[in-house]
């Protein structure tokens, strides 16, 4: 079990060797950040729509029987304080990240307080590492959910959920791969190892968890922690997509990479089927 969920964790590292890729005009760059966006505004829509589930569920109790309503207030708490989590996890994040870079750029006893007192653009690499957090509580819920087929003992399902997080991890891959790939420097492949550890590690980790603990409330949590640090994610590469790119190209990559990664779920739901 555990080998099945990490397989379909790494495989965000078929995606990451696109993060070398140089000599792109700034148009490009653009675009394939736009395309990168793209595959996170459906992974902000997929964990939203799943998050929702045991909730809706939740409500349909309490229709049935007003008695019930402690258990859908539980899990709208999970869902509202995941989602302030994701946000505010991502918030400190790229804090302590500029805060770093920007005293290596101003030594001196004014780096503190210039630290303190400013907001800088996050860097590629502090955007890359930003990016594969995000994905990283995304894939630790699909960890889950490959780990609970298999405590329920859908084997069969269990592989088709490996082979369809595993395709869908790919286009991760790419999505932590576009900002280094519009960066000057050329990121190690120590680097991208790391972000792919990040991204894709854990699903294993979430493999075991899921197999070992099955409720709603565990679902709920770690998909509200996942769509809140993707919401900040969005948030930031879209100000890097609108300083690089045209407005249709912005457009265009953002309809081109939410239509991969619906396409990606859809292969999921028909080989499930």
């Amino acid at each position: 079990m555990a080998i099945i969920g990490a397989a379909a964790g790494l495989s965000i590292f078929l995606g990451l060797p696109i993060a070398r890729m140089r000599g792109l005009s700034t148009r490009a760059q653009g675009f394939l950040n736009a395309l990168a966006t793209g595959v996170l505004l459906f992974l902000l829509w997929d964990i939203l729509s799943r998050a929702n589930l045991p909730i809706d569920a939740a409500l349909a109790q309490v229709h049935r029987d007003p008695g019930r309503w402690s258990s859908l207030a539980a899990l709208l708490v999970l869902f509202v304080g995941g989602l302030a989590g994701g946000l505010v996890l991502l918030t400190l994040v790229n804090q302590r990240l500029g805060r770093r870079l920007r005293r290596e750029a101003n030594p001196g006893p004014g780096a503190a307080s210039l630290a303190a007192g400013s907001r800088a653009a996050p860097t590629a690499r502090a955007l890359a590492l930003m990016i594969a957090i995000g994905l990283g509580l995304h894939n630790f819920s699909e960890g889950l959910a490959i780990g609970q087929s298999f405590a329920a003992g859908a084997l069969a399902f269990s592989t088709v959920l490996v082979i369809g997080f595993g395709l869908h991890n790919i286009t991760e891959g790419f999505g932590i791969a576009a900002p280094l790939a519009s960066s000057e420097g050329n990121p190690s492949w120590s680097f991208l190892a790391l972000t792919g550890l990040i991204g894709g590690g854990p699903t294993l980790v979430g493999t075991v968890v899921g197999f070992n603990v099955v409720a709603p409330w565990s679902s709920v949590l770690f998909l509200a922690l996942a769509a809140g640090a993707v919401i900040y994610v969005i948030n930031e590469m879209l100000s890097v997509c609108r300083r690089m790119g045209t407005p249709i190209a912005l457009s265009l990559g953002l309809l081109i990479g939410f239509t991969a990664g619906y396409a990606t779920d859809l292969l999921l739901t028909y080989l499930g089927g």
